[in-house]
C-alpha cells in the first residue's frame, strides 16, 4: 500500500493517524476521492449516475465477490482487517450523487454534507478510535461544504456553501480534539479557515503551521 492521496494536505493530515490505522484511513479516502473524480469527470448527470450505482452495488456485495479493481482489493483489505461494514462506505455515494442534480438547491447541497462528509468523517472517526464525540459528523458537513466552495465552478453555488459551512462552524464552536481524532481536526481547523477567506492556497507554509500547532494541542 504505497499509493498517496492525490490531496496532498489530506494526506498529511492522514499521516497524524497512529500508523497501525493510518493503511486502512488512507484507503477510505482514496474512496472519496474516486467519487469526486466521477462526479468531476461527468457531463452528463446518467451517466456520471450510473458509474455512481456501479460502485455502491459493489460495496455491497465485496465481501461476496472481489472485482478486478485494485481500490475494490484495498477496501476488502481494509473491511477485513477492521470488521467494517461495506454497504455503509457505499452509502458515501449519496453525497455525490447530490452534485449531479439540476438545480443543485440547498437541501441537495444538505445532502451532500451529510452522506458525503459527515459519513466520511464518522466512519473514519470509528476507524481511528472507539469513543467518537457527537460533533464529528458536524464537522464533516462543514468540511465538505467547504471543500466544495473551494473547488466548484459555479460562483453562486460556491457562495451557497460557504454560507451553510459557516453556519455550521457556528453553531459547532470551537473544540478540542482527541489526539486520536486529530487527523479529522487538523482538516476541520482548515476548512474552518476557509470558510470565511476568499480562495486556498494548498501548501502555504502558514496552513502546514496551523496543522502542525493542532496536532500538538488539539485546538
Amino acid at each position: 500500500m504505497t499509493e498517496t492521496l492525490a490531496d496532498p494536505e489530506r494526506e498529511l493530515a492522514l499521516s497524524y493517524a497512529k500508523a497501525a490505522v493510518r493503511p486502512y484511513l488512507q484507503t477510505l479516502w482514496m474512496v472519496d476521492e474516486r467519487f469526486g473524480t466521477i462526479v468531476a469527470g461527468t457531463t452528463e448527470a446518467a451517466i456520471g449516475e450510473m458509474r455512481l450505482l456501479w460502485w455502491r452495488e459493489a460495496f455491497a456485495g465485496i465481501a461476496d465477490d472481489i472485482l478486478a479493481e485494485p481500490l475494490l482489493e484495498r477496501v476488502q483489505e481494509c473491511l477485513t482487517a477492521t470488521g467494517s461494514d461495506g454497504s455503509e462506505w457505499g452509502k458515501m455515494t449519496e453525497g455525490w450523487f447530490a452534485l449531479l442534480q439540476e438545480p443543485l438547491e440547498d437541501q441537495e447541497l444538505e445532502r451532500f454534507a451529510m452522506e458525503r462528509g459527515g459519513r466520511l468523517f464518522a466512519l473514519s472517526a470509528t476507524l481511528l478510535t472507539d469513543a467518537v464525540p457527537s460533533f464529528v459528523g458536524d464537522c464533516g458537513r462543514a468540511w465538505a461544504l467547504t471543500d466544495l466552495s473551494c473547488r466548484v465552478s459555479d460562483a453562486a453555488v460556491g457562495a451557497r456553501a460557504q454560507a451553510m459551512a459557516q453556519g455550521i462552524f457556528t453553531d459547532i464552536g470551537r473544540k478540542t480534539w482527541p489526539r486520536d481524532l486529530r487527523p479529522l481536526g487538523a482538516l476541520t481547523v482548515l476548512a474552518r479557515r476557509d470558510s470565511i477567506s476568499n480562495g486556498r492556497r494548498q501548501g502555504a507554509p502558514a496552513r502546514v503551521a496551523r496543522m502542525l500547532w493542532h496536532r500538538l494541542s488539539g485546538r
